[in-house]
């Protein structure tokens, strides 16, 4: 969508962003105006709705930075992106989406209703859908590609998927769902689930989620 008028080389077109080289080091990312639904992009398009994006992505990696780092080097980017894009640290991607879910829902409330569990962790009987979950759990799902559903998998999935070393960092992501979920009650709103998508870590095997527990 960005490429002409950039003039860079583009890396990689995701379902609502873009990426493009800066240098070895660096990559702009762009969101876009597209909208994706069900895992599809639609034809239709939301003036300023990746700009808004992008905005609302930095006030939260704002609200997490005393929990966990994040790929973002700097805003000053070209004029024709100017509020829709960031500069960012290339990171190698890990193929799992990480979700900490504060109430339960959607797949979720699907999964609960079937098996008493959401990824593995089973919950209290007698829950509803919208219930608060006592404390915020880590449900992992599949990164899948373009038209492709992710799917809901266990912890013990990741840990075969990535390697244990690399997942046994990843429980810590529960953290995320709290400052979302108070941040949420205290204006009568409810953000179900809470998404984190850090799934990334460098070459030197610093990851982007978070650094305490």
């Amino acid at each position: 969508m960005y490429e002409e008028i950039l003039d860079l080389p583009p890396v990689y077109k995701g379902k609502v962003r873009e990426l493009y080289s800066l240098d070895d080091d660096r990559l702009l990312m762009v969101a876009t105006d597209s909208i994706s639904a069900f895992d599809f992009v639609l034809a239709s398009r939301i003036p300023d709705k990746g700009e808004i994006l992008n905005r609302l992505s930095l006030w939260w990696f704002g609200r997490v930075a005393d929990l966990v780092d994040n790929h973002v080097l700097s805003t000053d980017v070209p004029a024709a992106v100017a509020g829709r894009a960031v500069i960012c640290e290339r990171l190698e991607m890990i193929p799992i989406e990480c979700v900490a879910r504060g109430y339960l829902t959607g797949s979720g409330w699907l999964e609960y209703q079937q098996t008493g569990e959401v990824c593995g962790v089973t919950l209290p009987g007698g829950l509803v859908d919208g219930s608060r979950l006592p404390e915020p759990i880590f449900t992992p799902a599949t990164k899948a590609g373009l038209g492709a559903h992710d799917e809901n998998v266990s912890f013990d999935v990741v840990a075969d998927t990535i390697g244990g070393g690399l997942a046994g960092q990843i429980p810590t992501s529960r953290w995320r769902s709290t400052p979302g979920r108070n941040s949420s009650r205290s204006r009568a709103a409810s953000s179900s689930p809470t998404r984190s998508s850090s799934s990334a870590v460098e070459p030197t095997g610093r990851s982007c989620w978070p650094t305490r527990s």
